[in-house]
């Protein structure tokens, strides 16, 4: 309930985090594949090692991803979404005034902790601390709306980078987050607000309990390989993808219009997913988005270049619905309570191979040109043979009301 006591609904919960997090995807994980070449010249280091400063900041996601989705189950997502403002905010402006390379390491370590709090998972965990076992259509149409952050946020920052200037484009996303996220973040729920079935986990503390039983250990290690596995493919393609297409025998005009399709074919497939696959099984969902990227660099390797559009089709439509997986499947599996907790340790790994892959997969392209897509192509067939590999049948777990 809000102040006045009305109940807050699904759209309100979608529009207000749909806009915040496509404003911190965009300006925060999108945003060194337009600007690093800029950055790289200005402070005079090679581009590698500003995607390394990056991975870096992903590195400070990866070990703080538990304890900021602690936070979130304990005190709610309006005060941590809030800060992740704030700090993305004071990130960005230390990029912006960056004099040095020292410097624009700090800021991107800053810009890390940001992360940590700010993107899917603090948002996932803020959804189903109100709706819990209900949060799958929230979930679903916040990715809807997120998922043109990049198809936002690649064009807006390299216009502004043309235009002003690379420092300049980083203070006006700094000014964003102050102007529109932390105000739209302030209006969200207080931690007074909690799904009925939370309010009976903590009575019976099952909150603080360990994953239920009925779950194989296997089945964790699986999904958190299959998601680690995956994040590598993702964040290599979200660094890289223009200039690894270049290598492909694109131009860069042609390479910046394919991974504009990225982001519409994300909302596509998210929108197909709930109508078409609602009441399907999140795994099932998973395994056929795990092999999405393996299916589109076959494409791609088979009819040349031609087939660049189809690619990031193919591409963005896997990587939105396993977007989508990565909210509803631990929730499936461990259910609500604790839930923050437990998408940070499942998806730990997968934040370092984020980590790794813009520095990594920066230096494979450099060894082996466009060849690099072998390397993807690899890690997405692994993915989707480890979800496949699962072969238990979960079932949601339970929690009394």
């Amino acid at each position: 309930m809000d102040a006045r006591g009305k109940p807050y609904s699904t759209r309100s919960l979608v529009l207000l985090l749909g806009s915040t997090q496509t404003l911190s995807w965009a300006s925060s994980y999108f945003l060194p594949a337009v600007l690093a070449p800029a950055m790289a010249t200005d402070l005079g280091m090679a581009m590698p090692m500003v995607f390394a400063a990056f991975s870096a900041a992903l590195v400070v996601t990866a070990l703080l991803g538990p304890q900021a989705g602690r936070l979130i189950d304990q005190y709610g997502g309006r005060r941590m979404l809030m800060v992740s403002h704030l700090v993305f905010a004071l990130g960005l402006a230390a990029l912006a005034w960056a004099p040095s390379q020292a410097w624009l390491w700090a800021a991107w370590l800053c810009m890390g902790m940001g992360m940590a709090l700010g993107l899917y998972e603090g948002a996932f965990a803020a959804i189903v601390r109100i709706k819990g076992q209900g949060a799958k259509t929230t979930i679903t149409g916040v990715t809807l709306i997120a998922g043109f952050a990049s198809t936002v946020g690649w064009p807006l920052s390299a216009w502004m980078a043309a235009s002003w200037g690379w420092r300049e484009a980083c203070a006006v996303w700094a000014v964003l987050h102050l102007l529109c996220g932390l105000p739209l973040a302030a209006c969200l729920p207080g931690r007074s607000v909690r799904a009925p079935e939370l309010v009976s986990a903590v009575m019976t503390t099952s909150a603080t309990a360990t994953p239920p039983a009925a779950v194989p250990w296997r089945v964790t290690a699986l999904l958190a390989f299959a998601f680690a596995a995956c994040g590598f493919v993702t964040s290599a393609m979200a660094a890289h993808l223009p200039q690894l297409l270049q290598l492909q025998g694109l131009s860069l005009g042609e390479a910046v219009t394919v991974g504009a399709l990225i982001g519409p074919s994300q909302v596509v497939a998210r929108l197909l997913d709930f109508v078409a696959l609602r009441n399907a099984s999140p795994l099932w969902s998973a395994r056929l988005a795990a092999l999405s990227h393996a299916f589109a660099v076959l494409l791609l390797w088979g009819l040349g270049s031609k087939a660049a559009p189809a690619f990031g089709v193919v591409h963005g439509a896997g990587n939105g619905v396993l977007t989508i997986a990565r909210g509803t499947l631990p929730l499936l599996l461990y259910g609500p309570a604790g839930y923050g907790r437990q998408m940070g340790w499942i998806h730990a790994p997968g934040r370092f191979a984020q980590a790794l892959a813009p520095w990594g997969f920066g230096w494979c392209m450099q060894w082996w040109g466009g060849a690099a897509f072998g390397l993807t192509l690899a890690l997405s067939l692994l993915a989707g043979v480890a979800l496949l590999a699962v072969g238990w049948k979960a079932q949601p777990a339970t929690h009394s009301a």
